[in-house]
């Protein structure tokens, strides 16, 4: 039932999501790995506006390796997932197995995994309301995103372990650079039912969205 459910508000977040156009004005596309991402300035930084989606797909029991080879996760396995809502990515395949803050990682040449010192610089331009980064139709009651930054934030859940996926519809993860502890780094979240934003630390192991900020 758990399962059904959860497909059920895929497939209605699926019918939900479009594209919102950058109110600030039309961003420069970057073509990277066969995809075309758009772009967004938001105060005084360049970010991408779609989630990165670049690796080949593994199944969600395996952990992501340093084997030369960029792996993401798909929620539920489902690669058309990936397709809308990016990949998620252990923090160490995302930093592509360095600890250094502000590393390229997975992006595109000329952009980097942002560090927790952006993220804050990110919430204070839009005065911390998480509305205004999540995609309209993300979101309910005082937790209902506005985008009026575009960045656009889907509520795309996480890869919490060994095959077991969560969240979707209900919150939004973003990796930073910037680790806590040898075990731990700092992420962005964003929540379905409220406008604030949290920034936190949690588990490298999990599998949490990547969004990309320009050098």
């Amino acid at each position: 039932m758990k399962n059904l459910i959860t497909f059920l508000l895929i497939v209605i977040l699926f019918a939900g999501c479009k594209k919102d156009e950058n109110p600030t004005g039309p961003g420069f596309t970057v073509s990277y790995a066969g995809k075309t991402y758009n772009t967004v300035k938001i105060g005084e930084q360049m970010w991408l506006k779609e989630n990165l989606d670049v690796g080949t797909i593994i199944h969600g029991n395996k952990d992501q390796a340093n084997n030369g080879v960029i792996e993401k996760y798909c929620f539920m396995n489902n690669p058309a997932y990936c397709d809308t809502f990016g990949g998620l990515y252990q923090w160490n395949e995302a930093m592509q197995y360095s600890t250094t803050p502000g590393i390229r990682g997975i992006c595109p040449p000329g952009w980097h995994i942002p560090t927790d010192t952006e993220f804050k610089a990110l919430a204070s331009a839009i005065d911390n309301n998480s509305n205004a980064l999540k995609a309209t139709g993300q979101g309910i009651g005082s937790g209902t995103g506005t985008n009026i930054s575009g960045f656009s934030a889907f509520l795309a859940g996480d890869r919490y372990d060994n095959d077991i996926f969560l969240n979707f519809g209900y919150n939004a993860f973003f990796w930073s650079s910037s680790e806590f502890d040898t075990a731990t780094t700092k992420f962005l979240n964003l929540y379905f039912y409220d406008s604030l934003i949290y920034l936190s630390n949690n588990n490298k192991y999990f599998g949490y969205s990547v969004r990309c900020i320009k050098d």
